[in-house]
């Protein structure tokens, strides 16, 4: 035993192998190199916040100096987080960002996606142990005020960096690939203060690390697909996971009473604090093949769900109505596949997407929940309509559609007149949400360049925007990974001050 305990004690004397314990979802931090000054990383549950504190020489030529976060990540990945420097004063080359390292030495083949104190961003690497750091491919400078997201994406032997602006979408800062790099690399957060001398400060939020799955990767067919349930302050962008699981959950819908939030998951409702905590199934009758587009009426007292009916065309979803507080689900709709998205703020009807008299297009319908009456708001087109929901003073319903080739928001009056474009922009947006206050729209979208026009899959890098419904410019507030399930249904809080939505993570399961 002492035999063993020395070899122990050796290893950790090894120059560069930081061992100071997990924080987060981190295995362990530490200092890599031999900085003069010791750094720390330290987390904060309650904001879902790393704080890091660093030195440094640098990281470059052939060694490196600095603190690190990390963990081991098998195959390919998706790092995305929100980063800031705490103060305003220290070395313009101070550093922070992700970085990638074969090994904990101080000149272990590393690639970093980097924002310096000066706003600089950019992508640097070294190829083999023991070379020089490479020069940067590319540079963008950004607000030295201004926190910046940064992703770092792996794909085989090619790593990726993104940089925005607050509000802004993601851009390519750089690529390169990285011949030999081994299939499970150490990967986390950095700070480096760029003096020896020094000891600098960053704060890092909406930190993701996300596994993505295979292209052909099918969820309806069984295997799971970690996914995390997400409450995101829109004043702010600020985001916090209350609750994750392997098993696919979709659609969360917040309560009337602003403590918990409903969704589904293996064909059944759930409700869960908003706090977090363990999901508590809502009965749903017969209904025990829930998908993920149901809602909540206006005056809060009734439910609407849509669920499979087996041996009917499409897959059979059929909509249903039930009290919110559970119970025997009410059939509203005969044909199939009908898919609820909205409430008529009277509660007299609601707004449902549908595929009709051997149409294989979808279009949108209003139904009377006097006689389950059908009203086409939308006829034989051409193109795919998706997603309506009214606007909370009735005037309005929103919608997608892809009139021009690429889909975008839409508005029209109640009666299906007065159709108007409302986003005009190269992405593919989906499932327009409007605030309690109706003041403003929350939606998902595509980049056109991985989905086609008519589809919503799971598992892509996807961007949450926000606008008025007025129109205007889209603001971006996040960036995940998901899709499918991620937003389908209304997603406000009652304040109008947050949002839920569902992000994936692959299988995180190294």
């Amino acid at each position: 035993m002492k035999f063993l305990f020395a070899i122990m004690l050796s290893l950790l004397a090894l120059p560069g192998l930081a061992q100071n314990g997990p924080v987060g979802v981190f295995q362990n931090h530490g200092d890599i190199g031999k900085p003069k000054h010791a750094g720390n990383t330290g987390y904060d549950e309650a904001t879902q916040t790393y704080h890091l504190k660093g030195s440094g020489y640098n990281i470059w030529f052939n060694r490196d100096e600095f603190q690190y976060a990390y963990r081991k990540i098998k195959g390919d990945f998706v790092l995305t987080g929100d980063f800031a420097f705490e103060g305003n004063k220290g070395n313009m080359h101070r550093k922070i960002g992700w970085m990638v390292r074969e090994s904990l030495d101080e000149d272990a083949g590393a690639t970093s996606a980097v924002a310096h104190g000066d706003g600089l961003t950019v992508m640097q690497w070294r190829a083999l142990r023991g070379a020089y750091m490479r020069d940067p491919e590319d540079e963008i400078f950004f607000a030295k005020k201004s926190f910046q997201t940064i992703q770092l994406e792996r794909r085989g032997q090619k790593l990726i960096m993104r940089v925005a602006h607050p509000g802004e979408p993601l851009q390519v800062v750089g690529s390169r690939e990285i011949p030999n790099m081994k299939d499970s690399v150490w990967a986390g957060l950095f700070i480096c203060s760029h003096d020896s001398d020094a000891v600098e400060e960053a704060r890092v939020w909406n930190v993701r690390i996300d596994l993505p799955v295979a292209d052909n990767y099918d969820p309806y067919k069984g295997g799971p697909l970690g996914c995390r349930l997400e409450v995101m302050d829109v004043t702010d962008g600020s985001r916090k996971v209350i609750y994750q699981s392997q098993n696919r959950f979709e659609a969360p819908n917040w309560m009337p009473d602003g403590k918990k939030i409903l969704f589904n998951g293996g064909g059944y409702l759930y409700t869960i604090p908003v706090e977090g905590g363990e999901p508590q199934k809502l009965n749903s009758g017969a209904a025990i093949h829930n998908n993920n587009d149901h809602g909540i009426s206006f005056d809060g007292k009734m439910l609407a769900i849509s669920s499979h009916r087996e041996g009917q065309a499409g897959g059979g979803s059929t909509v249903y109505t039930l009290p919110l507080s559970g119970g025997e689900p009410r059939q509203i709709t005969e044909g199939t596949p009908s898919y609820f998205h909205g409430w008529d703020p009277s509660g007299k009807d609601i707004l449902i997407v549908a595929q009709r008299n051997g149409n294989k297009l979808y279009n949108l319908y209003r139904v009377s929940l006097k006689d389950n009456k059908e009203t086409p708001l939308t006829g034989n087109t051409g193109y795919h309509v998706d997603g309506p929901e009214f606007s909370p003073d009735g005037k309005y319903i929103y919608y997608n559609a892809s009139v021009t080739g690429t889909m975008q928001i839409w508005r029209m009056r109640p009666d299906g007149s007065g159709k108007e474009q409302l986003t005009f922009d190269e992405y593919h947006s989906w499932f327009p949400h409007i605030s309690p206050d109706g003041k403003w729209i929350v939606f998902i979208s595509f980049p056109i360049d991985i989905v086609p026009p008519d589809d919503h899959p799971f598992c892509k890098r996807v961007m949450l925007r926000l606008m008025p419904v007025s129109g205007g410019a889209p603001r971006v507030i996040a960036w995940l990974y998901g899709g499918q399930g991620t937003l389908n249904g209304p997603c406000w809080s009652p304040d109008s001050k947050h949002i839920a939505f569902v992000s994936n993570y692959g299988r995180w399961d190294q």
